[in-house]
């Protein structure tokens, strides 16, 4: 809602930015008040836009408010086209800060862990913006690791497991999701979803997907046979 009137009230018609909604919270990031605010009810996402308020941290500019589309522009363009739509434009719509200089991102890389975010991304200047295909990489703590959902126990409605295919190739069942987890794996489950059965390798029936779905899962739990989800990619 907050995020809603800031684009309204300060983004040119026309401008199309990609990035993503924050929450600070004792100079930290809150990944979970940021699904508590997507699952809030209108009524409480009104409170909860007082007690948390969003930032949206703009990582790259699809669509300039004179020029269009410019996806198929060098990055390198795109970023200067993205500092020029926000050059007037301040908090809550930031661009993420950049660096061509290894040891400064190093720094960053470092020193941002202590408000929880999760690593930094690395991006080639002169790649044009290819949606749907990962072109970037992300360098991360260790803490997650993304891996392919290839099928779900209980229905595309209400999954109860995901069964992904781990680093390395081996399958794994996660745990069972947390009903937030559930509520947004099931909105990706509706594109996904074959219809088509098969079995675990201890025997468990799953449903079976088409690909395409990402979610994190702790890495520590990697080692196991059950994993944990803790976030599911856009």
């Amino acid at each position: 809602m907050d995020l809603a009137l800031a684009v309204q009230r300060d983004l040119r018609p026309g401008t199309v930015l990609d990035g993503e909604a924050v929450i600070w919270r004792e100079g930290a990031i809150d990944f979970s008040a940021v699904q508590a605010r997507a699952a809030s009810t209108p009524a409480r996402a009104r409170e909860l836009t007082r007690a948390l308020p969003a930032s949206f941290a703009a990582f790259d500019l699809l669509a300039h408010p004179a020029l269009g589309d410019v996806r198929g522009q060098l990055y390198v363009e795109r970023r200067r086209l993205l500092l020029e739509v926000l050059e007037d434009v301040g908090p809550p719509i930031q661009p993420v800060p950049t660096t061509d200089a290894r040891e400064i991102a190093m720094v960053w890389y470092q020193a941002l862990q202590r408000q929880d975010i999760e690593g930094i991304v690395a991006k080639r200047t002169m790649s044009p913006y290819r949606g749907g295909k990962r072109i970037w990489q992300k360098i991360r703590h260790s803490e997650t690791v993304d891996v392919e959902v290839i099928g779900y126990t209980g229905t595309a409605g209400r999954p109860h497991h995901l069964i992904v295919t781990l680093p390395g190739g081996r399958v794994a069942r996660s745990q069972r999701l947390t009903a937030l987890l559930a509520d947004q794996v099931a909105t990706a489950l509706r594109e996904t979803s074959t219809g088509a059965t098969a079995r675990t390798e201890d025997g468990e029936r799953y449903e079976q997907t088409a690909g395409g779905l990402v979610v994190e899962v702790a890495a520590g739990t990697t080692r196991h046979q059950v994993v944990t989800v803790v976030r599911v990619h856009d």
